[in-house]
């Protein structure tokens, strides 16, 4: 039997404001999943909040990323509640918020001392620094960020970095194909797949490449990172950098059965969806029965290997 919980990080101080004045509302998607009844739906009784600091648009002068001190600070919050969890061998499912909680999930996974692997699904890749950010928010730098790349504020909390390996990451969705950001990634040793490849190579043969590499890599498991903004902008427009195309709700299911079910598999975060785009909720209702119906078999410890 698999014990899960959900973990609620509503933290948008990675983003900049939506227009000026207006905070972005990715801080509402735990409010917003607890009205779909997520938690019930998936069969997850034990639900906590780690509360974020108020939003600003402060750029530390530092670090050139907005918020720094205050994404550190709640990092290392998250970090203790994502360690304590998978130490009493129980998965997490972080709601957030923006990218940026992939900080403290991963310094908490990183603060138990073993190693992990890391499926990043995301529309854009996230691996960039402060240089090539056009908007100095940590949630389009937070892959980089995990791997040690940036101001050591937040790549090096607790001197425990890189939080994760490049080469036990799989990115995997970007359909932003300028060729300078793109290369920002492929120069790396993180396994790169975008949305052609993807489509070209298959979701099963990708997933359980990455499952292989789990397992001969001697990993002690491995976190999902979902940004809803991976799914095609017709199913998901409830977010702030949306892109033509993406995955449909079939490939998206087709990728995280296999992952959800492993044995490897410690926890995931979902991040991005704005419930203040969604103004009749079917978007936000859609994806809460969709990711419900995902994590109820492992919930009640039908998974596998």
């Amino acid at each position: 039997m698999r014990h899960f919980m959900i973990i609620e990080a509503p933290s948008n101080l990675g983003l900049k404001e939506l227009r000026p004045g207006v905070e972005p509302g990715v801080r509402r998607l735990p409010e917003a999943l607890r009205k779909t009844e997520l938690a019930l739906e998936a069969g997850i009784n034990h639900v906590i909040c780690i509360p974020t600091p108020p939003y600003s648009m402060d750029i530390d002068g530092e670090s050139g990323v907005r918020n720094a001190e205050a994404i550190a600070a709640y990092s290392e919050k998250l970090a203790a509640s994502v360690r304590e969890a998978v130490e009493k061998d129980i998965i997490p499912i972080v709601i957030g918020g923006d990218c940026s909680i992939l900080i403290g999930n991963a310094l908490g996974l990183r603060s138990t001392g073993k190693d992990y692997g890391l499926f990043a699904m995301d529309g854009h890749h996230d691996y960039m620094w402060p240089e090539y950010s056009g908007t100095a928010g940590a949630a389009g730098m937070a892959l980089a960020i995990v791997a040690g790349k940036g101001h050591a504020k937040l790549t090096n909390i607790g001197h425990l970095g890189p939080y994760i390996k490049e080469e036990y990451i799989y990115a995997y969705g970007n359909r932003e194909l300028e060729a300078g950001y793109v290369q920002l990634i492929t120069d790396s040793k993180i396994h790169y797949y975008d949305l052609p490849a993807i489509r070209e190579q298959g979701t099963h043969a990708i997933t359980a490449g990455f499952l292989t590499m789990i397992g001969q890599a001697g990993l002690d498991g491995f976190w999902v990172h979902l940004d809803v903004d991976v799914l095609d902008n017709d199913v998901m427009p409830c977010v702030d950098s949306p892109l033509p195309g993406g995955l449909s709700y079939r490939e998206w299911e087709e990728t995280l059965q296999p992952l959800i079910a492993s044995r490897y598999f410690k926890g995931m975060n979902i991040t991005i969806l704005d419930p203040s785009m969604d103004r009749d909720n079917r978007y936000t209702k859609a994806f809460s029965e969709r990711l419900a119906a995902l994590l109820r078999p492992a919930v009640k410890g039908l998974s596998n290997s």
